[in-house]
């Protein structure tokens, strides 16, 4: 990770140890990097390596993207180093690939709109985090932590919050019928009177059927695992939290039996097809619960070089084959399964199944009924056997059941005589985030106002979300409550003080469309930073604005 980091503003002037309002904006002329404490044993050793008279030439071998381009260039600056530098660009570990990669090495040169772009990410997130949270603490005299990712984070469990106690439950009715075998519902009747006296009606007396539809549908296998996917699955099924399930994937990487986890892509790359294959069919010496017949071998499925960036998917690795995982601990071997079971699945043939809609008329009032059968199990027979022999708790959401309705009714058949009943339902609210949610509300938030070709879109990255999960939690603005994720009254208070545009995900989006344009070389640096300043200077004159009275509103 990263070894080096940009200094705390009293670095650069030792006034800044007190935090006045008068002080901002605190904006660097010249940008100092240090080495983190707990990091020093290392640089000093990549130090020395990079100014040892035996070496040519560097080579960079950091992630193949933006954070890896401002992982090496802070080392290798504050290293002093001048040897020539290439890039080794790479994002499968096959071996095959790396050998490819060192044969071709390219121009450090050639990716420096990308270290570009990744400097000013780092540098733009310190002077709005550093001079907003001095701003708004100074103005308001309580600390006020402000982030680009932190804030429009609580600012979506707040706004989610304030649904849930604003909701008005309503009751309602279903007026359900048993017809020869069919169950038809009309449903969402609200008027009480009116949903007794359509029972009434029906109870006894004939309904036609009026349309019969049936038709095969198709589900695809799902796709493998992103950490952020992963980081979800395991809440749902677990309860893991996103960092234990960050903590421990990386732990079973440097065990080697899974590859790297802080991907954000759900494929492998073509060179990987031969792995891909024989991993697949070693799957069921790790899944001691799947038979060979359940395994697929839709391998070009999970193919994709176009949707690899940094990383490809996780997988097991062939390590873990050969090594086994019996004597794992339980959250490590749960994990494990996990990626195994999914690998199954994503190269699964897919789930098909029958639907039957039947809709039958009574008392000229529409009753529909819906039947699913399946036909091929698919990837699905994987997906079952593993939660039948892993997983304790069935998640609420997989009440789905298989209902067959019975075949021979054709359209114009009278059925009679018909059971009525009248069933009492509550509208429900929107759900409380828990982890799962929370990372997809993260995932996707902002989507809209993002490019298409972005890459990093939503807050956050799939490496940085649960910290940012954490550190809500840790600076007391949000709490946990059993698998939930709620904001407290202090981050309520806190979103409730901000203006839109630092809680919205459409800052985010735009930086990252400006980036994107750096990194093709349409704008520079300097026009990025520009912006950046400006957007220093309207958060302290908005901050500046605030009345004597709305100050004091902590006291």
């Amino acid at each position: 990770g990263h070894l080096a980091e940009y200094v705390s503003p009293d670095a650069y002037d030792e006034k800044f140890n007190q935090w006045r309002y008068e002080d901002l904006p605190i904006i660097p002329k010249d940008w100092k990097v240090t080495v983190s404490e707990d990091k020093k044993d290392q640089f000093y050793i990549l130090k020395r390596l990079l100014n040892s008279p035996e070496i040519e030439y560097v080579v960079n071998a950091c992630d193949a993207g933006r954070e890896g381009e401002l992982i090496f260039k802070h080392v290798y600056d504050l290293s002093g180093s001048k040897k020539p530098v290439k890039r080794l660009w790479i994002s499968s570990l096959e071996d095959s690939a790396i050998l490819d990669g060192m044969q071709h090495l390219r121009s450090a040169e050639e990716y420096r709109h990308l270290a570009e772009a990744a400097v000013c990410r780092s540098q733009a997130d310190w002077l709005v985090g550093m001079n907003a949270t001095r701003a708004y603490t100074t103005k308001y005299f309580k600390k006020l932590t402000v982030g680009r990712v932190q804030t429009p984070t609580l600012a979506m469990l707040v706004e989610r919050a304030g649904q849930i106690s604003n909701f008005q439950k309503e009751k309602y009715f279903n007026v359900e019928l048993d017809c020869d075998g069919i169950p038809a519902v009309k449903p969402k009747i609200f008027d009480p009177d009116e949903a007794e006296q359509l029972r009434s009606r029906c109870q006894g007396s004939e309904a036609i059927v009026t349309a019969v539809k049936e038709t095969e549908k198709k589900v695809k296998a799902p796709k493998l695992y992103d950490l952020t996917t992963l980081q979800r699955e395991a809440n749902r099924i677990y309860g893991m939290t996103a960092k234990q399930t960050l903590d421990t994937a990386q732990s079973l990487y440097e065990k080697k039996l899974i590859t790297y986890p802080r991907t954000d892509s759900q494929f492998v790359t073509e060179d990987m097809r031969d792995t891909a294959e024989e991993l697949v069919g070693k799957m069921p010496v790790l899944l001691p619960f799947l038979d060979y017949g359940q395994l697929g071998h839709n391998i070009t499925r999970v193919i994709n070089n176009a949707k690899v960036s940094d990383h490809h998917a996780i997988l097991p690795t062939k390590e873990a084959v050969e090594k086994g995982i019996s004597d794992l601990t339980a959250d490590k071997k749960n994990l494990m399964m996990l990626v195994c079971q999914q690998l199954v699945q994503a190269t699964g043939e897919e789930y098909q199944y029958e639907q039957t809609d039947i809709t039958v008329k009574c008392q000229g009032h529409d009753f529909t009924a819906r039947g699913k059968v399946p036909v091929q199990m698919g990837f699905k027979a994987a997906g079952n056997a593993f939660k039948n022999q892993c997983v304790k708790a069935k998640p609420e959401e997989e009440t789905e059941k298989e209902t067959s309705i019975p075949y021979g009714y054709e359209e114009g058949m009278t059925l009679s005589p018909v059971k009525a009943e009248k069933t009492v339902h509550f509208t429900s609210p929107p759900k409380p985030f828990n982890e799962d949610t929370l990372l997809a509300a993260m995932e996707t938030a902002g989507n809209k106002d993002f490019d298409s070709e972005t890459e990093k879109k939503g807050l956050g990255t799939p490496a940085t979300r649960a910290g940012i999960i954490e550190k809500l939690v840790s600076s007391g603005y949000a709490v946990r409550k059993g698998k939930k994720i709620l904001p407290s009254t202090e981050g309520r208070e806190l979103v409730n003080v901000m203006p839109a545009y630092l809680k919205s995900a459409a800052m985010t989006a735009e930086w990252e469309n400006q980036l994107l344009m750096m990194e093709k070389g349409q704008i520079t640096d300097t026009q990025f930073m520009g912006e950046i300043t400006s957007l220093v200077g309207k958060i302290l004159s908005v901050c500046r604005e605030i009345p004597e009275t709305e100050r004091r509103r902590f006291q």
